[in-house]
């Protein structure tokens, strides 16, 4: 069943992001993605293609009857330079193939299982795939049941509950020990988690912002997304005298660097009591003896790792339930395509019905019918429709009966 939809994909759990990325640039680069696609279906190498490209994963779901294989893989991208992140997408086919998009699509794959956001981005790719003409029939069947199937994952779970990633975790942290929208954030880095914290912050309404960083235009750039927004390089670290409600701190550093006497000097004399401090840091940005001397409110990366292991162990039991949901749906796919190759095989026998009816009063029956008075003759006219009718209907009937069951 459905051996003919396939699906090539790289996905992070078994790929570099660069490698996912190089994919990404070869069929979206010089905004010739419709082109790229679009010239899979023109060459007859595709009947029907969709794409979908997120930050962790790019995969190719497509109906065809030819053999995947490396010719397959080496004619995606005719006249260009070699991909070699191609050779290293998984491919899966049939029933297999759907089942790893209903995972998608219900985030049980996604790098932050439960995140709902993937979702959304399925349903933009199918959108665009399907107005460039790329979706027949039988991925508009499988893309509809996948949206299906993942809402139902949403609405009869909880896999979207508990949060799993540290940052998330953090800014949680951060909301339940009320800090104002106008507290004063201090942040320290300006790497990748840092520029996670501050789209949270950005969302949370909070907009008086100081970042530190090696590479002040780094800092800068963070900033800007605030309304009070500045960035600083770090050796200006030592000379900040503005003070602090909130401090945020994920560096690379080998040692901590905020020892208790820089603590006491961000400080600038108010008491540390109602203090916040958010350490992502690994190895810990934030000295043992800091947290020691200092009687703050402090966040860990190892308390926050416990927690998102505690709640990693709730979503597994929701795994367990989602993937009974997306069993379900897989075997009603299964009778959705089943009913529509019933539809597309038996989608001429009404035309055939009504030619054999026009040929039996034209022609076969003409001349009886021609000795019939009027009444007599509608009366069989009427006949003849009802029965053919019910010559319809029937057999459609019986054969959808036969599927269901």
């Amino acid at each position: 069943m459905l051996q003919h939809v396939h699906i090539l994909t790289l996905t992070h759990r078994h790929a570099k992001l660069r490698d996912i990325g190089e994919i990404v640039a070869a069929f979206e680069g010089e905004g010739l993605l419709q082109e790229n696609l679009t010239s899979l279906r023109d060459r007859g190498l595709m009947d029907e293609v969709f794409y979908l490209a997120t930050c962790n994963r790019v995969s190719l779901l497509f109906c065809t009857e030819q053999a995947v294989d490396a010719a397959f893989r080496n004619a995606l991208l005719p006249g260009r330079p070699v991909v070699p992140a191609l050779a290293e997408m998984e491919h899966l086919q049939g029933l297999k193939a759907i089942y790893h998009l209903f995972e998608v699509g219900g985030s049980i794959d996604s790098l932050v299982v439960g995140e709902r956001q993937i979702l959304g981005q399925f349903r933009e790719a199918y959108d665009r795939c399907r107005s460039w003409g790329l979706i027949g029939d039988d991925l508009r069947i499988v893309c509809d049941r996948i949206v299906l199937a993942s809402k139902d994952v949403y609405n009869s779970t909880r896999i979207g509950e508990k949060s799993v990633s540290v940052v998330s975790l953090s800014m949680q942290e951060l909301r339940r020990r009320e800090a104002r929208p106008d507290a004063r954030i201090v942040m320290i880095g300006a790497g990748q988690t840092n520029l996670l914290v501050t789209k949270f912050l950005r969302k949370a309404g909070h907009q008086r912002i100081t970042v530190f960083n090696r590479t002040e235009d780094r800092a800068q750039n963070l900033a800007n997304g605030f309304r009070d927004g500045k960035g600083l390089p770090l050796s200006e670290l030592e000379n900040f005298e503005e003070g602090f409600d909130v401090l945020i701190v994920c560096t690379g550093a080998a040692e901590p660097i905020v020892t208790p006497a820089l603590f006491q000097w961000l400080l600038a004399g108010e008491e540390p009591g109602d203090k916040i401090v958010i350490d992502l840091g690994v190895p810990a940005d934030v000295s043992e003896r800091t947290v020691a001397h200092h009687a703050f409110q402090y966040v860990g990366i190892e308390q926050l790792r416990a927690l998102a292991e505690e709640n990693m162990d709730f979503r597994r039991e929701e795994i367990k339930r989602a993937h009974g949901v997306l069993h379900k749906h897989l075997g009603e796919l299964e009778t959705t395509y089943r009913q529509r190759l019933l539809e597309r095989a038996m989608s001429q026998l009404p035309q055939e019905i009504k030619a054999i009816k026009h040929t039996a009063v034209n022609q076969i029956f003409a001349k009886e019918l021609h000795k019939l008075d009027p009444e007599a003759q509608d009366l069989m006219l009427r006949m003849m429709s009802y029965m053919e009718k019910r010559c319809i209907g029937i057999p459609m009937k019986v054969a959808r009966e036969a599927i269901i069951g």
